[in-house]
This record gives C-alpha cells, structure tokens and sequence, in this order.
C-alpha cells in the first residue's frame, strides 16, 4: 500500500488517499484556493470541499451536507463520454483508498447544469443580508470554470462514498456532531436552497430514482430501521471508545459479508475492500478484548464479563468455521481465509509473557546472606504462589470453565519456571546453588506450591511435569551426594583438629552438670545429621542413597578420634589438665553412642563395627584413669601371699580404703561411665584376689585348714561386693565368683567339688582346667587321680558358652 502524502486541493475539492502524481496538469487557482492536507489512512475515501464542506459516504444522504444533496445531479451523469473535447479543461482520476476516484472529464450537459446552480448558490449568498448556506461550499465569484470531469466516473466516484451497498471506510473522518438545534437550521436553509434547485432539475429525473426533494424528507422523516446494522464508521467509534457491544454487530456485518460472497452479489474487489475493513475492525476488537485480559486483576469485573464474553464466541466461530472447512472445500469464494483467528491463543500467549515478566523481575538483596540463585528460587517460587492463588480466588469465577484460567496460568508459570532453572543448570552452580536447586525442583515446588491447600484441588488433571528433565535430575543428584560426602569429610576432619589442638594446649575442657564436657561429639553429629537431613529435604530416597556414605565417613573420622586420642594419651601425660581432658572424651562417648543407636538405626554388626573405635577409646581412657590406682593396689594384693593369708581380712580393708579414697576423681565421669569405671575396678578386685589364689603357694592338707581359708574367701568376697555395689559398680556377675571358689575349697567329696566346678563353669566360661588345678592345687589332701576326674568336667562344658565378659582369661596361672 503507498505512502500517504499531502495533495494540493484545487478548486475547492481536497482528496485524500495514496499518493500518485496528476496526470495531467491542472489550472494554477487563484492564491488562497488551495491548501495542503495530511493524508490520514489509505482506507479514508471521503471528499473534501474547501471552507470545511464534509461529503460522507454514508448511503443515507446527510441533511446536514449541502454537496451531498447536489452532488452528483438527480439525474446522473450521461455514461460513454470521455474527456478530450475543445475548449474543456479535465483532472485524470487520482486514486482513493476504497475505490472512490475523482474524476477529470468533460463537463456533460447534467454537470454544465450543476455549475449554474453553483453559482445561483453564490449569488444568493452574496445578496444583502442573505446568509451563507449552512454546509455549502464557499466557491470564489469568478468566472474561472470548474475542472470537468466524465459523467460515469464522477457518477461511480460519488456512488463510492454514498452507497448503501458499500462499507465506509474505518479510517474516515469522523464529523463533528451538532446539536440538535443547529442541525434543524440547517434543514430548513437546505429545504429552500433544495427547492429553487429542483427548477433546474425538473423533468429531468430517471426512472424509479428519488427526486433530491423526496430524498432528503426520506431522510429527515425515515430512521434507520433497527435490524439495519451500524456503519463502519459507527463501530470504530464504539471500538475506539472501548465499547465492547460492538462485537455483536461487527460479527453479523462478518457474517453478511460471508452472505454476499457465497451468493456471488459483490465483485472479488468489492469484497476485497469490504472484508479489508472488517479485519480492521476485529484488529481494534481484538486488542481491546486482550487489553482487558491482559491485567485481569486491574480490571473491572463487568468490563472483564464482558472481554470473556467476546472471547468465548470468538473461539467458538473458530471452532464453527474449522468444522465447516473440514466438512468440504470453503463457501465463500473471493474471502481471503481468517479463521481461526486464535484469539485464545492468544490470550494464552500474554498469559505466558506475563508470567515471564513477573518471575524474570531481579529479587531485591536480603539481610539474610542468601546467594543471588537462592533469592531467585524464593522470589519466583513466592510470586507463582500468590499470583496462582489470586487467580484461582479472583479470576476463576469471572472466567468459562472451558477456557481453564488456573491451568493456562499455572502452565505458562510452569514453563517459566522451568526456563530458568534450566537456563540455571548451564552454569557450574556452588554446592549451595546446587542443593538449592534441587530442593525447588524435588520438594518445594510440588509440595509447597502445586499440592498448597489453596492449590492442589484446582490443579488436579493438570499434567505440569517436573521442572527439569530426569537425567538431568540425576546428574545434579550425583553431584549433590559427592558434594555433601566431601563437605562432611572436610568439616569432620576440621572439627577434630581444633579439638585436638584444644587438648594439646592444656585447655580445660568445659563443665555441664558436673561433668567434663566436650563440644566435638555435638559438632560431628551435626555435621552428620545436617547431610542427612538436606538430602531427606530433597527426597527420602536421596536420603536413602546417602546414608550409607555419611556412615562410611563417620567410620572414617571415629577411627581418626581414636588415633588422636591415643596420641594425646601417651604424649600429653604432664599436662595440668590431662586428667579432665582424658574424662571429657570418655563422655563423648556417650552422644555417639546414643545417635549410632537411635538416630540412624544401624543393624547390629554395622553398628558393633562403628562402636569399636569409640570403645576403644573408652577403654584407652579407662586405663589411664585406673593406672596409678591399680599401681597402689598392687603391693597390697601381694601381702596375701606374702603371710601366706595369715591376715586377709585385714589387707582386703586396706585395699577398699585405697579404693575409697581415689573414688572422688571419677565424679566428673557421665553417670554411665562412672559405672563402668567401678565395674572395672570391681573386676580388678575380683580378679586380682583370685590371682592371689592361684599362685599355688599355699598348701593345705587338712579340712580345718581348708574351710578356714575358705571361710576368710567369703568374708572378703562379702566385703568386696558389699563395697563396689555401695560405690555403684553394676558387675552383679561378679557376685559368684569368689564365693564358688570358697566352696570348692571348703569341699572334701570329690562328686560335690565336680558338682560346684560344673555349676562355676556355666557362671564363666572362661574357668580352664589350668585355673582348676590351681584351686585344687590348695586342697593338699586330694588324690591326683580325683583331681584328674575333677578336672574331667570341664571337658563336657568346654565350648557350650561362649564368654560374655572376661574373668579368668585375664588371670595368668603360672
């Protein structure tokens, strides 16, 4: 389509349209006859007179408008003749948008009649106090003739911009509207410039044509009748203005047209230029339907009603005129094929930008110390939920159910989203971006957003996906579990370094409740648990796949605690608080403990294997504590065998009150372990006696003898139990050992000894054949081969208990 330009109007008569070069040239008009006016759209096909006369092809003769009554002369112009003759003076047609031309041909007898009425028009206008006729042009009063023009084409250029079977054009201008008392002046001068006009014109009108006279009272007596549909004109207005009524009449002038192709009444032109105008029409529909929809929220609910309303019967002539091309080959020949026109799609489409440029807004900077993709996942995670839940609350009982607002919402915010994350995961993320990610892709999103109360029943039937692909899903899985293993190794490994270095410096270590606290079993468990439970925050079953390798790493770090631990034990013993060190790691073994066997569950021998260590440690630790006490013990216990028992009783007291003395040491012990400590001492005690025993230098051959050894035996084994029960000591297995022994003693019927031998190696599994000998060994009245039967019972019970806990496998007999 051309550019549209400024064109020189002369005598009076401005046109619009394209630009396209007179053909020939016409008459220099006086000065002051001419101006230049801007060419608006290539649609605008209206006639303009100078001194502001409009002509508006409207088809139903304005009143208002002196040209249109005059032009073109009730009878016509006289088709067949050319221009060309002497002494006439012709414009070549120029081009206007619409098929209306103005014409330059010699002046036939009709028209040479049309300018004497011209200029009886300005004769009255120039008589004293005559005014000049409302609308009429303001012709000069000269003798200068005006440019001749062909009567078919002035005829045909006329009925262009007047017919009722045409369209106007959308782009016309639009007159200015009168009041109503102005236009009933205007009436009436009309009337009486109509009446001395038809003297000129009488007799001269065609057959079945309206006299101006009779048209002009059709006009002004005759409405338009109500099924008549608006003009073009009319409906740009309404659409201009926002009106969304217009869409009605727009779709049956659609349809009329559709009418006029199939019944073959216009020609492939005409239908051309009328279907060119109903396109633009639906164009300004269109983008004020979209316009509304496009910020639904900020809308009017009746404004917004009816924007639906237009949308819905838009889609369904869509659907209506793919069903009719599917049924056969198209009705309306000469129609250049619209439909569908896919304004749902459309709508869909600002759905989808919208939502880009919603989630697409860079997240303002928090006082959190987030990172800038956390700040992304929170800010579009944030604003998809609210916006879906505005939607599903505000918009879904505005909108058709057939159009499925919340899923056309939710899909576009899907497919966003998902865009990004995936722009995301091109970059090599941090260990933090990376669990970030996988939190929103796995557990964030479908679960806080898509399942959300508000949410998950308006979702449901709607097919989202996840963010990203499942390969690609695994790959960050990968990376996510090597990440995390590494992590828990480096700040494991971190941790008990500060801790040794604690140690080595001879801090004190803290006191909670009494006892001796340490922080590094607090620190390794939660290094532990945190992967676990970020990897459980994804999924349970990437929770799953990494708990064995945080227990593999776990493994890995007890043992290194144990090799610190014994260094620290065998180079540190000079330190002022080597002893409160030694204690505040035994107590760490009880959280680890407490965690291996609650927390995480462990079978049986995968949690023995990761105790070992820690006892271990424990035991390591022990020993330090008992080393000096047992070393002051020692000389005591010797004393037994040394006065060959003369006096018992009173080295055992002795021994208990050594014992007694050292116990306050052992107070900043958890209450578990002090136990265990004073098992271990109870044991020492049990142990040692019993080795005093065994040393096969007392002999006694009498049963006198016997039983009063055997008698001292229970009183010092009464002794013993009485004071390591009072001191806490939970060892109740203990409790037969040294009585037992006293009845062996005491016994002189060699079945009543094998009875009591039979019964002790049940209690302790442990007792050998070499720690009988040992015992009967006091008893110096006993035959060898009744010691050899004796001994015999211990070949039936050998291998039917495995030992539980070590007594005699810790007693040497020599």
């Amino acid at each position: 389509m051309g550019q549209h330009q400024t064109h020189l109007v002369r005598w009076g008569v401005r046109v619009w349209g394209p630009t396209q070069a007179w053909q020939q040239p016409a008459p220099t008009p006086r000065p002051g006859w001419w101006e230049r006016v801007p060419s608006w759209t290539p649609q605008l096909g209206s006639l303009r007179l100078d001194q502001g006369v409009r002509a508006r092809g409207t088809g139903r003769g304005d009143p208002g408008s002196t040209l249109s009554r005059l032009w073109p002369p009730p009878g016509g112009f006289p088709r067949g003749r050319r221009a060309g003759r002497a002494g006439t003076t012709g414009v070549e047609p120029a081009s206007i948008s619409g098929g209306a031309r103005l014409c330059g041909d010699r002046l036939g007898p009709d028209t040479a009649r049309v300018g004497v009425m011209l200029k009886m028009l300005t004769f009255f206008q120039g008589l004293p106090g005559q005014q000049p006729v409302s609308g009429a042009p303001d012709f000069p009063r000269s003798a200068q003739k005006l440019p001749s023009t062909s009567e078919a084409e002035s005829e045909a250029s006329m009925s262009e911009a007047s017919s009722e079977d045409l369209v106007p054009s959308l782009e016309a201008e639009v007159a200015t509207d009168r009041d109503e008392e102005e236009a009933g002046k205007k009436k009436k001068k009309s009337k009486g410039l109509a009446t001395m006009i038809s003297v000129f014109t009488k007799g001269r009108k065609k057959k079945g044509q309206p006299s101006l006279s009779e048209t002009e009272s059709e006009s002004e007596s005759s409405p338009r009748p109500p099924a008549q549909l608006p003009t073009v004109e009319e409906l740009k207005a309404d659409l201009e203005r926002g009106r969304l009524e217009a869409a009605r009449p727009l779709l049956a002038l659609e349809l009329e047209l559709q009418e006029a192709a199939a019944a073959g009444r216009a020609s492939e032109e005409e239908l051309v230029r009328r279907q060119s105008k109903v396109e633009a029409l639906y164009a300004l529909l269109r983008d004020q339907v979209l316009g509304q929809l496009r910020r639904p929220l900020e809308a009017e609910p009746e404004r917004l009603r009816q924007a639906l309303a237009v949308l819905a019967e838009q889609e369904r002539q869509d659907h209506a005129a793919a069903a009719a091309a599917a049924a056969g080959p198209p009705g309306c020949p000469g129609l250049a094929a619209t439909r569908p026109r896919g304004w749902l799609q459309l709508w869909r489409d600002g759905v989808a930008q919208a939502a880009a440029e919603r989630l697409s807004r860079r997240p303002a900077a928090d006082a959190e110390g987030r990172t800038e993709a956390e700040r992304t996942f929170l800010h579009m995670g944030r604003t998809m939920k609210e916006d879906l839940e505005a939607v599903v609350e505000r918009l879904k009982p505005l909108f058709p159910a057939d159009i499925r607002v919340v899923a056309a919402y939710a899909e576009s915010y899907h497919a966003e989203f998902a865009s990004q994350l995936s722009a995301l995961t091109q970059f090599e993320l941090c260990q933090r971006d990376t669990y970030m990610l996988l939190l929103w892709v796995q557990n964030l999103y479908p679960n806080d957003i898509l399942n959300s109360p508000k949410l998950a029943p308006e979702l449901q039937g709607v097919r989202l996906g996840t963010l990203l692909p499942p390969t690609q899903i695994r790959l960050l899985e990968a990376t996510f579990l090597s990440n995390e293993v590494a992590s828990v190794r480096e700040l494991t490994a971190r941790a008990l370094e500060l801790e040794s270095n604690r140690w080595t410096n001879d801090e004190a270590p803290q006191r909670l409740d009494g006892h001796c606290h340490s922080e590094l079993a607090i620190d390794i468990i939660q290094i532990i648990s945190q992967g676990q439970a970020k990897a459980e925050s994804i999924t349970l079953d990437l929770g799953a796949q990494i708990k064995p390798l945080l227990l593999e790493e776990l493994a890995r770090f007890l043992r290194s605690y144990q090799r610190a631990f014994d260094g620290f034990l065998e180079r540190c013993r000079q330190l002022r608080n080597y002893r409160a060190n030694v204690i505040a790691n035994i107590n760490n073994c009880l959280p680890f403990r407490t965690s291996l066997e609650q927390q995480w569950q462990t079978p049986p021998d995968l949690r023995s294997s990761l105790l070992r260590p820690l006892n271990e440690l424990k035991s390591h630790g022990f020993d330090t504590l008992l080393q000096s006490l047992f070393g002051d013990l020692k000389p005591l216990f010797k004393r037994f065998t040394q006065t060959r028992w003369a006096a018992p009783q009173q080295t055992l007291e002795e021994i208990v009150s050594a014992v007694a003395e050292r116990m306050p040491e052992f107070s900043e012990l958890q209450d578990c372990f002090r136990e265990e400590l004073l098992e271990a001492v109870h044991l020492h005690l049990v142990k040692e006696y019993i080795a005093r025993l065994c040393k096969r230098r007392l002999v006694l051959k009498t049963a006198e003898q016997q039983q009063q050894l055997a008698g001292h035996v229970q009183a010092n084994a009464q002794l013993i139990q009485q004071f390591c029960t009072q001191s806490g000591s939970p060892a109740t297995w203990l409790h037969d050992a040294l009585p037992t022994l006293a009845e062996i003693i005491r016994l002189q019927d060699p079945s009543a000894i094998k009875i009591e031998v039979a019964t002790y190696a049940t209690l302790y599994p442990d007792f050998s054949k070499g720690h009988l000998s040992a015992i009967l060994a006091i008893k110096g009245n006993l035959s060898s081969s009744d010691a050899k039967s004796i001994r015999s019972i211990l070949d039936i019970n050998t291998g039917a208990h495995e030992p539980s806990k070590a007594l005699f496998s810790l007693i040497k007999v020599g």
